[in-house]
């Protein structure tokens, strides 16, 4: 083996080091704010999110009726976004997941016409916290502020739909995650409310880390 391809390898080496220690440091660090930390690093937390997952209480309202349910929801950008029903009863177990623009209903057991039917409200992702990011950050007018305890996002849904136009997202500002959001229509009443049981946000990519350090290692052998 010449010294090149010596060189080479220890090259080689030191990165796998590296990107495996910069791993575990990310996926052992705990996200914590204080006093120190400002309203827009909480923002840039929630804004920067690469997956959550979420167990969340979610109120519709309607001019024919109200509806209430218990959903678990998790999300991987770029990838997947799935959620699933836990209350009520009648439709529990019905998965809604999302990917490369398709959406598709999981369980067998259930009529799926009959849930796009008297459920339609499930399959809008104005309920994932991931449209919430999207349209804060597409939308110019968005904007946040602070009251006592919490960060307070506010942004508009660009689209046609005059049912969840506005949308209100309140953050705990001792922990960063969500504690509810609020989407009202065009006329300001009230048609989602959503309340964050649990909750847990993670913005470490590991995967771009280690493409991009695959791409470098490519280039200079």
């Amino acid at each position: 083996m010449n010294k090149k391809k010596v060189f080479i390898f220890f090259i080689i080496l030191i990165i796998i080091i590296s990107i495996l220690i910069i791993f575990f440091i990310n996926r052992s660090k705990t996200k914590k704010f204080g006093k120190n930390s400002s309203s827009q690093d909480i923002v840039n937390y929630i804004l920067d999110m690469n997956s959550y997952e979420a167990i969340i209480e979610v109120e519709t309202k309607s001019n024919k009726n109200t509806n209430k349910y218990v959903l678990k929801q998790q999300y991987i950008k770029n990838q997947t976004e799935t959620q699933e029903v836990l209350e009520p009863s009648n439709i529990q177990g019905i998965k809604i997941v999302k990917k490369d623009n398709t959406l598709k209903l999981e369980n067998t057991a259930l009529n799926v016409v009959t849930i796009l039917e008297n459920y339609e409200e499930l399959t809008d992702n104005a309920l994932d916290l991931s449209s919430f990011i999207e349209n804060y950050r597409k939308n110019s007018n968005s904007n946040f502020e602070e009251q006592n305890d919490e960060i307070i996002m506010h942004t508009t849904n660009n689209n046609e739909n005059k049912y969840t136009k506005n949308k209100t997202l309140y953050i705990d500002r001792n922990t960063g995650n969500p504690k509810k959001m609020e989407i009202t229509d065009i006329n300001k009443n009230t048609t989602v409310y959503i309340v964050y049981r649990e909750v847990k946000i993670d913005n470490f990519d590991e995967n771009n880390v280690i493409a991009f350090n695959i791409y470098n290692i490519s280039k200079q052998i």
